[in-house]
């Protein structure tokens, strides 16, 4: 097989596709039979300079694709299959890649780097391969440039797979050394001096020692701040993302270059290439997201224990920064509105700006007034556009008493530019800003409102016609409308919208039926504004609303009758299911909310449900999650009565729980289980046992996403709940994978923000199961079954107390725990609390909480454990 290997591999990228599939099938048989042998000869295929470059390619292509995967099991499975393979045969691979390296053959170069950075990212952390940085380091100095390239290409790869705490300092040093030389001015070639410059973007993260040593820094900014001036054009391209990463990464050490970045920008932005100027707005950008970031945390005091003080860049470069991103907003593309992914110049400015408007609130306006004022009524289309959008782009930041008077005088402006400009990027503009009008300055919070029972007509009347407009015009007015029905949500029985609410359905129902409904994202658009119209509905309306119920259940069933389709054809059709299933879910929690509409809305339920059925027929995971999603709100309205769908639905229950795959359709089915549970009570004992066996199966399983974790332990609770002392055959499952999850969750020290966040997470979904399990079995003979628990459950809530590092909502749901550990155990539990470590000063913590619902929680906790130790 050896000796073909070649063959087989042009013969798998062969337009002939029976020659393809064979091949492919020669390759997948010659993998199982000997992995070494295979392995070996792909490392030796893309070494031999005299393979065509096509079989080299694809050898080190399927090389990589046997060290690495996306799925977190597979690649765990990859990652164990190169450990265990024979030390001889691993050394000949490796040996057969740094040969590679300096191969004259571009393709063969590339693709080795990229393999020999996966065999790091696997052995480094094992202490294997310790040579590996020195060798590539010695090749520096190799005289052929294309050597020298493709080395630092090969580091560049290696900083980005391996975490930065397996490479010591001092080969840290060494790596940027070799880098920032690559990278200087007089190195002559210029694919060395790029390879240079993106392996320095992909080293930033090692460098937190180089960075903190005044010299060092110095040093790698000169470097970086020349080649942003380097005749090449993508060599300034990747030495701006350099800078964008240091200031993100850096931010506190920008201080003394700010000046020197801000004249190499300023000059990139207006004179340089285009995606050089995009990356030297961006830097802006990060600058920006830095200090919302540090402002948002600490409120704009910096006391001593901040981490990092803001040092307010943008406000002092404000002077000369908003002029700059001004002069942006004229460069736009003639149909820059059409192209859903377009980025541009102007809308790099444009977004910008929002960012400085929202770091420096109200000192942005009066900078940028005068630029509206004067080109808003411009003949030239460029000039009113980049107006509006400068407008727009301001709205969110600065206070709502700087902006309403501002708002007020232009509003009539935009409506009628919305109507009467005959320039339709103007028009997408005009439509775009007003939705941020009503997003921003409109609803229960904004003192002077926007929207007056004088002009709430006019509004109305513009967007509806607005619908009829360009694909891109109308979503954006789709977009304008969702929020104007938003800031109506809280405003109790009558809306100023409700005179309008048939009208407004109606003008939604026609644009969701356009032919043109699927460019620009619209008819998406249409649904989403259609969802929010009705979600914000009052109860004066309900009758209007269940008369959608039949139009939206018409236009289901027509896509499930449709004939065969292409596979366009039956993406589209799925994107719709989709939003037709989200589109009853809303009507139904809607109707369903209120006594009279839930009454009425039952004659539909048995036809919703066996549309439901239907879709999950047609084996699509988007429509899967819509329609199970769906399906929840129709077992909170129909209560008790769901049970008669439950032998048709289980099946599919069972499906959504068993799919790893798609793991959000995993856990939006553990969901609506618990949606199901509350709907049924006991009536959900018979499917239990399927149940729990899926649940505990999925807990067990590493293939499983963990984020599916935490509403699996909720979903206990929920059973637990819903059938009562029931629940005593799975306590023997289920307790054991509760405690070494809270055993697991309880230390966090040394923790990233993500892991806090997943560990909150995980506790939260921990104490719902327990608290559903005490509720549960309350007032049942059998509650001594949860005594032998008791004291692992209060040294769980000792121990995530003393972390320190709990949410709002998890200390809810722990000083509930308590007091339904208290209220179902009494006697039982009261002499445990009173030896438990921190349960009194938890209880004093969340009794003068200012969170009400923490207080209301630990009142009634306080009460229960009061009985239990008087008992």
């Amino acid at each position: 097989m050896a000796m073909e290997v070649t063959q087989v591999l042009l013969n798998a990228q062969s337009v002939d596709s029976t020659v393809r599939k064979h091949a492919e099938e020669s390759l997948r048989q010659f993998q199982e039979q000997n992995l070494s042998v295979f392995l070996l000869s792909l490392s030796g295929e893309l070494a031999g300079e005299d393979k065509p470059v096509d079989s080299r390619k694809l050898a080190g292509l399927i090389l990589k694709n046997a060290l690495d995967a996306k799925e977190q099991h597979r690649k765990y499975e990859l990652v164990q299959r190169w450990l265990t393979l024979d030390m001889g045969v691993k050394t000949q691979i490796k040996a057969c890649l740094l040969q590679t390296l300096s191969s004259p053959v571009h393709d063969a170069r590339s693709t080795a780097s990229q393999v020999i950075a996966k065999v790091a990212a696997i052995e480094l952390p094992q202490k294997q391969w310790p040579e590996l940085i020195g060798s590539l380091l010695s090749n520096i100095h190799q005289v052929p440039a294309h050597v020298k390239q493709a080395t630092l290409e090969t580091l560049g790869y290696l900083c980005e797979e391996v975490s930065p705490d397996v490479v010591d300092q001092d080969q840290v040093n060494k790596i940027l050394t070799a880098v920032v030389q690559g990278m200087n001015a007089n190195e002559v070639n210029n694919d060395v001096r790029l390879a240079a410059t993106r392996a320095l973007y992909n080293a930033l993260g090692f460098s937190h020692a180089n960075f903190s040593n005044d010299m060092e820094r110095d040093y790698i900014m000169r470097v970086v701040c020349e080649a942003t001036l380097c005749p090449d054009v993508k060599i300034r391209q990747a030495a701006f993302e350099c800078l964008v990463s240091i200031a993100s990464t850096y931010y506190e050490k920008l201080a003394p270059y700010i000046q020197d970045i801000f004249n190499i920008t300023a000059k990139a932005v207006r004179e340089d290439e285009e995606p050089v100027a995009l990356q030297a707005i961006e830097l802006w950008s990060s600058i920006c997201d830095e200090e919302i970031d540090i402002l948002e945390e600490y409120g704009g005091d910096f006391t001593a224990d901040s981490d990092v003080p803001c040092y307010y860049f943008i406000k002092q470069a404000l002077p000369a920064l908003v002029p700059m991103l001004l002069e942006t907003l004229l460069k736009q593309e003639e149909d820059q509105d059409l192209d859903e992914g377009a980025w541009n110049l102007a809308m790099a400015g444009g977004t910008c700006l929002g960012l400085v408007a929202r770091t420096v609130g109200d000192d942005i306006v009066p900078l940028v007034m005068p630029f509206i004022e004067e080109n808003i009524t411009k003949p030239d289309w460029r000039q009113r556009e980049a107006a509006t959008y400068a407008f727009g782009s301001i709205l969110e930041g600065p206070s709502p008493d700087k902006l309403t008077s501002i708002v007020n005088v232009a509003l009539n402006f935009m409506l009628t530019a919305l109507t009467n400009d005959p320039n339709s990027h103007v028009k997408d503009t005009t439509a775009w800003t007003l939705g941020r009008i009503f997003e921003f300055l409109h609803g229960s919070t904004v003192e002077t409102p926007i929207i007056t029972p004088a002009n709430c007509q006019q509004i109305v009347t513009v967007l509806l016609q607005s619908m009829n407009d360009a694909p891109n015009v109308a979503e954006k007015a789709c977009g304008a409308l969702y929020f104007l029905v938003q800031g109506y949500e809280d405003i109790g029985s009558t809306s100023p919208i409700t005179p309008y609410f048939q009208e407004i359905v109606k003008s939604l129902l026609h644009v969701t039926d356009r032919e043109d409904a699927g460019e620009s994202r619209l008819r998406t658009a249409a649904y989403e504004t259609l969802n929010e119209v009705v979600r914000c509905s009052t109860d004066e309306t309900a009758s209007m609303v269940l008369q959608l119920v039949p139009i939206i259940m018409t236009k289901l069933h027509q896509t499930l009758e449709a004939e065969k389709l292409s596979s366009d054809g039956r993406e589209k059709q799925n994107e719709l299911q989709g939003l037709l299933c989200g589109c009853l879910q809303v009507i139904t929690q809607k109707l369903g909310a209120s006594e009279p509409a839930k009454y009425a809305f039952m004659q539909f339920a048995d036809q919703i449900m066996n549309l439901f059925l239907r879709v999950f027929a047609c084996r699509s995971a988007t429509v899967h999650e819509e329609a199970m999603l769906a399906i929840g709100a129709v077992a909170h309205a129909t209560g008790p009565d769901f049970a008669k769908y439950m032998p048709e639905l289980y099946k599919y229950l069972e499906m959504g729980l068993q799919n790893f795959e798609e793991y959000q359709v995993c856990a939006v089915t553990v969901g609506v289980v618990g949606d199901i549970c509350r709907a049924l009570d006991d009536k959900v004992l018979p499917y239990c046992d399927g149940i729990m066996t899926q649940l505990l199966k999925d807990l067990s399983s590493n293939q499983l996403h963990r984020s599916v974790k935490p509403p699996i332990f909720s979903c206990f609770g929920d059973i637990a709940l819903a059938i009562g002392e029931n629940f005593e055959k799975y306590l023997m499952y289920a307790m054991p994978m509760l405690q070494s999850a809270a055993e697991l969750s309880a230390h966090t020290s040394g923790a990233d923000d993500e892991m806090i966040e997943y560990t909150n997470l995980l506790r939260n979904g921990i104490l719902e199961a327990y608290s559903g399990i005490f509720q549960g079995f309350k007032n049942s003979p059998k509650t001594q079954l949860l005594i032998p628990y008791a004291p692992h459950i209060l040294q769980f809530l000792d121990s995530i107390y003393m972390e320190k590092d709990m949410d709002d909502v998890v200390m809810k749901t722990a000083i509930g725990v308590l007091g339904d550990l208290a209220d179902t155990l009494g006697s039982n539990a009261g002499s445990l609390i009173q030896q438990s470590l921190s349960c009194k000063d938890f209880l004093n913590e969340c009794l003068s909480s200012d969170d009400h619902l923490i207080k209301e929680s630990a009142e009634w906790a306080k009460m229960a454990i009061a009985r239990a130790i008087s008992v």
